[in-house]
């Protein structure tokens, strides 16, 4: 069998308890974890460090989740990571302007980090397995 891809996410967080604890569970499953602390920074780093998934808090100084959510959705090379946002915010508006962003989870804190990790290793597994079938099936001329 080939070698397994390492798997990268970035944890987006202004909250340092929050970014460390997200990062040992993660390391603990074999992630490797790229961090920020503000909105800026995500984007630098989900452009620099192409990772599977972004974990991206809502609430954060400067830019706020969800104008680094949609900068990320704009640029082509950053365009189709999915996003996980994570927020104190659990009002069906904010639930349904992160969908609308393209996020493909709105997770509540607080939040079990165990559960977080099984969503995250589903969603980075669908999308692998998704990219395995396109690249199997015989391409098609018109």
């Amino acid at each position: 069998m080939g070698e397994q891809a390492t798997r990268r996410i970035l944890v987006a967080d202004d909250d340092p308890v929050i970014v460390r604890l997200l990062q040992v569970n993660f390391k603990l499953e074999g992630y490797d974890v790229e961090t920020a602390s503000h909105g800026e920074e995500a984007i630098q780093k989900a452009r620099d460090a192409h990772p599977e998934l972004i974990l991206l808090d809502v609430m954060m100084p400067g830019l706020d989740g969800w104008e680094v959510c949609r900068r990320l959705k704009e640029d082509d090379g950053t365009a189709g990571i999915p996003v996980i946002f994570l927020s104190a915010r659990a009002q069906d508006e904010d639930r349904k302007r992160g969908l609308e962003l393209g996020v493909v989870e709105y997770v509540t804190k607080p939040f079990d980090p165990g559960d977080l990790v099984g969503l995250v290793a589903r969603i980075i597994a669908g999308r692998r397995q998704a990219s395995d079938n396109a690249s199997t099936e015989p391409t098609r001329q018109a």
